[in-house]
């Protein structure tokens, strides 16, 4: 008989059907035994009302996340998981586990501490909830490809392995590559650039690297990066415009193919507003200043609790979980960035703002050969390690401009979860290298 999944069994009522997975609980009442047996997409109860039926697992000493495998009647159960359960089985152990897992996963919520849970994530990460968390991480990957596709953008993949750093920082990391320096890419940045002059759109969904001491609940030292980059543009706005539609595309995905999940996780959906509201960086510190009373004008960057106080600024004018903070100071900016025509100490770049959290740093880049060596002298970079990059804009390049969203940071502020390590399989930070 062909295996179907769990989730497809309310759709059999009264058929015969073979189910398999792991036995995720196992509880007796009299002589009755309820079984639960989880699959990649869900869980399914099996009821057992003869000695017989549960001999299987009796004789093999089978006990939870056992391989088993599993045929019966399909019954309408209101009351079962799903509405539906299996009756007058029959019971094949395929792979006996005789030893009670390092975490339980049989509970409704996984109560261990942060570090046992990721200790032991090639487990942990079977549990319901945490594999609901990281199937929405694909599905905000599939609504980002979907929403490019569409307008015509190319997916490339670019080197992890390469020789400077493209932001010009020491928080990078190196390693020995044939007996010459090489690092970690920080990003895709110059390769996505390069290959606007191929493509005019591209995108891509790949690891990056920081070299950042940080030990934070929203810093990760490897993480899933979200980038594009396109051609033709006026200014920075084009590429604000088109990240909002990406939002909209990424929600409405988990909307439509992700219900289960979110519901399981009782995510609280935001809406992307037509118009995502954006506030200049000057005016967002002037802002800051005259509210809290905190002198931060003349400051590069903003603070998380700067952000914060934007996120519910935002939420209270607005009604929007969403706010765009523009024109960054060029001195905080990487070398490439386009200067703010009329304010050429800003720069037309942006950063967007979910619910009080960075979380997508964008904006135009520089697309003048000539532009590129005046911003490098300006920076003290030599033009040697960058001769590769460079001969794109040698010959040729559009206006151009792209952005990058981190995945986990956007999951961890959507799923409003306490620590960004929730958000991914294996998380890498500062102390952790395995599993």
């Amino acid at each position: 008989m062909e295996r179907i999944r769990t989730t497809a069994i309310p759709t059999h009522t009264g058929e015969q059907v073979r189910i398999a997975g792991w036995l995720h609980s196992w509880r007796q009442m009299g002589g009755i035994h309820f079984l639960v047996i989880r699959d990649g997409w869900g869980t399914i109860q099996a009821v057992a009302e003869t000695s017989e039926e549960i001999a299987p697992l009796v004789e093999s000493g089978a006990t939870f996340e056992s391989i088993i495998a599993v045929e019966g009647r399909v019954v309408k159960e209101v009351q079962a998981p799903g509405g539906a359960e299996l009756h007058d089985l029959h019971i094949e152990v395929i792979t006996p586990v005789r030893e009670a897992p390092p975490v339980p996963l049989n509970k409704r919520k996984l109560t261990t501490g942060l570090s046992t849970l990721l200790d032991h994530a090639p487990i942990t990460d079977r549990h319901p909830s945490r594999r609901a968390v990281l199937r929405l991480a694909s599905g905000v990957m599939s609504g980002f490809r979907r929403v490019l596709d569409g307008r015509g953008f190319t997916e490339i993949a670019t080197p992890k392995i390469v020789a400077a750093a493209t932001e010009s920082g020491a928080n990078v990391f190196q390693l020995d590559y044939f007996g010459r320096p090489a690092y970690l890419a920080q990003s895709p940045q110059f390769y996505k650039q390069i290959m606007v002059g191929v493509f005019e759109r591209v995108y891509e969904v790949g690891p990056v690297f920081r070299a950042e001491e940080h030990d934070t609940a929203r810093h990760l030292n490897e993480y899933v990066s979200l980038d594009m980059e396109m051609g033709f543009i006026e200014n920075h706005f084009t590429i604000m415009a088109v990240l909002r539609d990406v939002l909209a595309s990424i929600l409405d995905t988990l909307h439509e193919q992700y219900e289960a999940e979110l519901e399981l996780l009782r995510v609280a959906m935001p809406i992307v507003p037509e118009q995502i509201p954006h506030v200049h960086f000057a005016e967002a510190q002037e802002w800051i200043y005259r509210t809290h009373g905190v002198d931060v004008r003349g400051e590069p960057d903003l603070s998380p609790q700067d952000e914060r106080w934007l996120g519910q600024w935002a939420q209270q004018e607005y009604g929007s979980d969403f706010l765009y903070v523009t024109g960054y100071p060029m001195r905080k900016r990487p070398f490439y960035t386009y200067p703010d025509p009329e304010r050429p100490e800003y720069s037309n770049s942006f950063d967007l703002l979910f619910r009080g959290t960075e979380l997508v740093t964008g904006g135009q880049r520089l697309h003048r050969y000539e532009d590129y060596v005046a911003a490098l002298e300006k920076a003290h970079l030599p033009m040697e390690p960058f001769a590769y990059y460079l001969e794109a804009f040698r010959y040729g390049m559009p206006p151009h401009g792209g952005f990058a969203i981190g995945s986990e940071r956007l999951l961890m502020q959507l799923l409003g979860v306490p620590n960004v390590r929730l958000t991914t399989a294996f998380p890498r930070d500062i102390m952790r290298l395995v599993p």
